[in-house]
């Protein structure tokens, strides 16, 4: 049987992970604490930034702000990565994997276990906790191929999202050496994760998407903006709000999820995701798109 260029993908993506195998226990040199004098995060993607609170801050709830909003990032990340790497080991040596596919799996769970470690050990540090996983809805298979389908979409949204946050906030010298250092690796993982995800994604869209009806597609696509807007709300989390010291965090919640300022954000996140998503069939309609409160 001849190999496929996600075959021939997958070979390289093997060799970049194993070029760029890291030891999680003795990568990072972890502080006492996030340095009072360098941020936890960029304060332009906090999820106060913009609001009418923001500027209501003293330095120190900013600062505080910038850590658990972090912590916050790196808990969604790794709740969502429990439920990738539960998914991925059950699909190792199915019959429809190649070698090469499997091969890569492999790679793929060791990295995501290792994101776990270091958001689990960032969280218990810096923050005192692990923040709670909140509930998401999860597809329901009712056609060919859903199941795969949904399990891969479900991955990029919490891979491609949490992405766009590392970046910012390794490029930024204002951050604290180590939030850096663990963005930059988790980014370079995750940018061959995403890499794999495209092109898997769009080979079992093209085998499978054929076979649905015009509902199954719509119902596929209601229930994937519905998870892109629950997961967003993820992002804006009371118990950060209440560790920051600040008052009403449920009512805080919403004002900042509704602000302009933010709403511009998550559609800047968001385009490039749903640009492709729109692409290989999934959203339907995807350019009249908005991000929902």
């Amino acid at each position: 049987m001849s190999m496929t260029e996600t075959d021939r993908l997958c070979e390289r993506l093997s060799a970049k992970s194993r070029e760029n195998f890291y030891d999680v226990y003795k990568r990072f040199e972890w502080t006492d604490r996030i340095d009072p004098d360098r941020l936890g995060m960029p304060p332009e993607i906090t999820t106060l930034y913009g609001t009418d609170v923001w500027d209501d801050l003293s330095d120190e709830q900013k600062h505080r702000l910038g850590i658990c909003e972090t912590g916050n990032l790196f808990a969604g990340t790794l709740h969502g990565e429990q439920v990738l790497v539960a998914g991925l080991s059950n699909q190792l040596y199915g019959k429809k994997l190649t070698p090469e596919v499997t091969d890569y799996l492999h790679h793929f769970l060791d990295e995501e276990n290792k994101h776990m470690v270091m958001f689990g050990l960032y969280c218990r540090k810096y923050v005192g906790r692990v923040y709670p996983a909140k509930s998401l809805p999860l597809p329901r298979a009712l056609g060919p191929g859903e199941d795969l389908i949904g399990f891969y979409a479900l991955a990029m949204v919490v891979e491609d999202f949490g992405d766009y946050f590392n970046i910012r906030a390794m490029r930024d010298d204002r951050c604290d050496p180590l939030v850096r250092e663990i963005s930059r690796v988790h980014h370079v993982d995750e940018s061959r994760h995403l890499s794999f995800d495209r092109a898997y994604l769009t080979d079992l869209c093209e085998e499978w998407l054929p076979r649905w009806d015009d509902a199954q597609r719509k119902k596929f696509s209601d229930w994937l903006r519905g998870f892109m807007d629950v997961h967003w709300g993820t992002y804006y989390n009371p118990a950060v709000y209440k560790d920051v010291g600040l008052e009403d965090p449920y009512d805080l919640r919403l004002r900042a999820m509704k602000h302009p300022t933010q709403v511009a954000l998550r559609e800047k996140v968001a385009h490039k995701l749903t640009t492709f998503f729109s692409k290989i069939g999934l959203l339907i309609d995807a350019e009249d798109e908005t991000v929902s409160d």
